[in-house]
């Protein structure tokens, strides 16, 4: 139920069957992802044209098109009358004479350019008012008739078919779906994951045009004002499993509070360009606010793995922790998993590898490389056993090169500032540079001069967050090829240069989409998916019902789907690196790790009976 851009195929039936009206003549129904309203006329012949004549008769047309309209007739008699009178008296003059019904009738003929031929002039002057009459009347016709035509027939017929393909109420039976308020990126992969998961959702539209693009791409509309309650109610938010609110900081709290007055337990979830915003939209009844630049810049810090060989927790699943941890400098290069045996001697699976965004399923006789990042999972305490042994207690501070000094490059710096690396920040506006702070330098980052002074020859990595991607991947070409060994870490702002951007050298890619759309999906329940790279995470859900009483092995999941089981929660335990010959209780729950293409699969190969958010 998730926009599939279906649409009535023709506006009016055949003798019997529904017959779609415009909303504002009676009030549609339209489930979600399921777009038009219908209602039953069947009756017989008379019936099969009468959505479009209810539409015509019910129409609140412009006065100025009706004014307009009438000026015309108005016009088009006095035109009549003159000619009329004109032709009495050249009649007159060449000696005819005719009635007053018959010069209409050769005035109306004449300008209609019908000109039967069976009243003529017979003078010079006699047939140049006829030429007159005839060009005259014929151009006016042609204005009035196409007029009269396009306002009062064609545009109807379109609006109550344009109507009928972008509803203004949801499905009463409709429940557990996610309303939205823009489609910006964060809410653009949240729609993707809820098409994944089969989750119905509703995209909220001010207007028709609008509507009716977003229809034409495929989404799942409804037309009713941001500001307006009774758009809430048409939306059966007080079923709805969450309300998502991306617009500006002062409409998302204006949504929130209308949200409020319709139902106070729905799960409200919006973002905020500024930090100041996140306490007033708490207040106005927002349950999580995200504030996209902090989170961004603190996800991009993560991945500056120094040269402490520690393990660096990104996300968790209770007591489960996903962890990345780097190889080069360790005793695990050139050796096999098996050879190092991480499980046996701290408990902790080595799920896969990461390498410039590319995810690589770990297996016993993978060697590690240096260049690999090692996606480490386990608990707390395992994690810890690892770091006390591999990692080192202290680690030179080479430096991070930050090239952006907005919201997500001060966030960055802050974490990293707070783990106890030193940052240089380029930022070319000069209004974003606090003053007497030497963190800062002031340039073109483009300039080899300007990233010489920030420091980036000895720098141990840089982060790249402006919020063009043409210049990050300008700029991760630049950096690689004046660093090759360097970790660059850019942003991404459109989805479709993720790929770009880790051909162009990136080690790691992140975006407010991906990060926006988990947190905001997690919020919908309980925290299922962690984010590895964009496009790749960790995600988990109830055993399918198609794998109860099957074990690992013989469902063969990983050639099937592309995705690798890294743990399984039983009765509340969660177990790493399962048993592969264990079949699977109804009740387990499966810890999974691939990307979208891998998660989509397993969704479709296995259907999950009960999902988060549903």
């Amino acid at each position: 139920m998730a926009g599939d851009g279906s649409a009535p195929a023709r506006f009016w039936p055949a003798a019997t069957g529904p017959v779609v009206l415009p909303d504002w003549y009676r009030p549609g129904t339209c489930p979600v992802g399921r777009l038009g309203s219908a209602y039953d006329l069947s009756g017989g012949p008379d019936l099969k044209s009468l959505g479009w004549i209810l539409s015509v008769l019910g129409r609140p047309f412009r006065r100025r098109d009706v004014r307009t309209f009438v000026w015309m007739c108005v016009a088009l008699l006095v035109m009549i009358g003159v000619y009329s009178a004109l032709f009495h008296e050249i009649m007159e003059y060449e000696g005819q004479r005719y009635s007053w019904p018959t010069a209409v009738y050769w005035t109306i003929v004449t300008m209609s350019t019908l000109g039967f031929g069976d009243i003529t002039f017979t003078s010079d002057l006699g047939r140049l008012f006829s030429v007159v009459v005839l060009v005259t009347g014929a151009t006016f016709i042609l204005v009035l008739i196409p007029f009269a035509f396009i306002q009062f027939v064609f545009l109807p017929w379109m609006e109550v078919r344009a109507a009928a393909r972008a509803p203004r109420k949801v499905a009463e039976d409709v429940q557990g779906h996610i309303v939205l308020t823009d489609l910006d990126a964060v809410s653009s992969a949240l729609v993707e994951r809820a098409e994944r998961a089969d989750v119905p959702y509703v995209l909220l539209a001010a207007d028709l045009p609008e509507a009716l693009r977003l229809v034409d791409e495929g989404r799942s509309v409804m037309i009713g004002d941001l500001d307006d309650p009774d758009t809430y109610r048409r939306a059966r938010v007080d079923r709805a499993a969450l309300v998502v609110a991306t617009r500006s900081d002062t409409s998302n709290t204006n949504v929130a509070f209308t949200v409020r007055e319709i139902s106070p337990t729905v799960p409200v979830a919006a973002t905020a360009s500024s930090g100041a915003s996140v306490d007033i939209l708490e207040l106005a009844g927002c349950d999580q606010v995200l504030h996209l630049g902090q989170l961004l810049g603190e996800a991009m810090s993560r991945r500056v793995l120094g040269n402490d060989h520690r393990a660096h927790a990104i996300g968790s699943f209770d007591e489960l922790v996903v962890a990345e941890a780097t190889a080069a400098g360790t005793p695990f290069v050139g050796r096999t998993l098996v050879e190092i045996d991480l499980r046996g001697r701290f408990g902790v699976s080595v799920a896969g590898f990461l390498r410039r965004g590319e995810l690589e399923l770990a297996s016993p006789e993978r060697i590690v490389e240096p260049d690999d990042v090692m996606v480490l999972i386990g608990s707390f305490e395992q994690l810890e056993s690892y770091d006390s042994e591999i990692g080192t207690p202290s680690v030179p501070d080479a430096g991070v090169v930050i090239i952006g000094g907005g919201r997500v490059g001060r966030a960055a710096a802050a974490r990293l500032e707070a783990a106890g690396l030193s940052c240089r920040i380029v930022e070319q506006k000069e209004e974003l540079i606090p003053p007497a702070d030497d963190r800062y330098v002031q340039g073109d980052a483009a300039e080899l001069e300007i990233l010489e002074e920030a420091g980036l020859t000895s720098a141990s990595a840089v982060l790249i967050t402006t919020h063009d991607d043409d210049i990050n991947i300008y700029l991760t070409i630049y950096c690689r090829r004046l660093r090759p060994e360097l970790q660059i870490i850019p942003r991404a702002n459109l989805e479709r240069n993720v790929a770009t951007l880790h051909r162009a050298g990136a080690d790691s890619v992140l975006s407010y989409a991906s990060i926006g759309a988990t947190t905001i999906w997690n919020a919908m329940s309980r925290n299922d998916t962690v984010v590895l790279a964009e496009g790749l995470e960790v995600f988990r859900v109830p055993c399918p019902p198609s794998l109860a009483g099957t074990t690992l092995a013989e469902a063969e999941m990983r050639s099937r789907t592309g995705c690798s089981v890294v743990a399984v929660s039983t009765s509340g335990a969660m177990v790493t690196n399962p048993d592969p010959h264990r079949p699977l209780p109804a009740a387990d729950e499966l810890v999974l790790i691939g990307d979208s293409a891998a998660q989509s699969a397993f969704l479709e190969g296995f259907p999950v009976s009960a999902r988060a958010g549903t």
